[in-house]
């Protein structure tokens, strides 16, 4: 547990939400509220050397587990043409996205607010910003921290080999089935199996510890985690960062892991390049996927200063 954080369980849509909220470091002035996202397999555990940095820079820092991650409920998926299932829901990034709108009105309400993700949390807090600022009361800033690129969309297919190309409709059939699902998820929510995918998204090694394991891991163990993964790796159409970026009309700052293995920091660059409302994109040599967990002591000083320029602005 990272000290001072208060915790709680809301009710959202009648599923539990689990969420954290760090007040600012005693005698700090209060510089407003930042909001923290996390990506594909984590939850707001993974912000435990992001949290104590903000909250002592002076910032309100909440994070929340996404439904269907952490300890946040997992209710079963539903995809079109599944039959009726009580509970079911469609897990995506309109989803993942109302419920950081609902927790942002219920539980921070109204001041300066900055949305930060890593991973899918970054097309998360993109589409978030994008229902804010519908309804007129925009964050101040979002930034993106490796944000996922999704290349496996179908409105990138056309950018996939022939081959990958041809195979998607089998893919996709695949992919849907509960009794697969089960079977490979078995396989992959093993500890070792974890440390082997850590070992690619951290190529430094730093912070790969037992700690780490165990956030990712234990969700994990759910009876519903099967049913949140099958949500998400049916998303063949959802949401795309870069068309985000293109309706913002709000600052964005990404930084970005130079090393990472799944988001090329090349298509990083295209997205800074033609992006208006990107201000500016950090890259950092020898990091990758989680650079804010891998090099905290590099990322955190970024974040501090993006966040006090940021928090000088707008209101939500």
């Amino acid at each position: 547990m990272i000290a001072g954080v208060q915790t709680q369980n809301l009710i959202w849509r009648g599923q539990t939400i689990s969420s954290v909220c760090s007040p600012p470091l005693s005698g700090s002035p209060d510089r407003g509220a930042v909001l923290l996202v996390h990506g594909f397999g984590a939850s707001w555990r993974h912000w435990r050397h992001t949290i104590p940095a903000l909250s002592a820079a002076g910032f309100r820092v909440h994070a929340l587990d996404l439904l269907g991650f952490g300890a946040s409920a997992k209710p079963p998926s539903h995809l079109p043409g599944d039959p009726p299932l009580e509970g079911a829901v469609t897990y995506g990034f309109d989803l993942w996205a109302e419920l950081v709108v609902d927790y942002c009105r219920a539980s921070i309400g109204p001041g300066p607010l900055q949305l930060v993700g890593n991973s899918i949390g970054g097309v998360v807090a993109l589409n978030a910003a994008r229902l804010l600022q519908e309804q007129g009361t925009p964050p101040a800033q979002v930034v993106l921290i490796d944000c996922a690129q999704r290349a496996l969309d179908g409105k990138r297919l056309a950018e996939l080999p022939p081959l990958q190309r041809w195979s998607r409709p089998l893919l996709m059939a695949t992919v849907r089935q509960r009794w697969l699902i089960q079977g490979l998820f078995t396989l992959l929510a093993r500890p070792a199996v974890v440390r082997q995918v850590l070992a690619q998204a951290y190529p430094s090694g730093a912070n790969v510890d037992g700690e780490l394991v165990d956030l990712l891991y234990q969700p994990s163990r759910d009876p519903g985690a099967p049913e949140s993964f099958r949500g998400f790796v049916n998303l063949f159409n959802d949401r795309l960062a870069p068309d985000l970026l293109a309706g913002l009309d709000l600052p964005v700052r990404m930084l970005w892991g130079e090393a990472d293995p799944w988001e090329p920091v090349a298509e990083a660059r295209r997205w800074a390049a033609t992006s208006p409302c990107v201000r500016e994109l950090r890259v950092l040599p020898g990091l990758g996927h989680c650079p804010h967990d891998e090099g905290p002591e590099q990322v955190n000083p970024i974040l501090v200063a993006w966040l006090r320029e940021g928090g000088t602005g707008a209101t939500a």
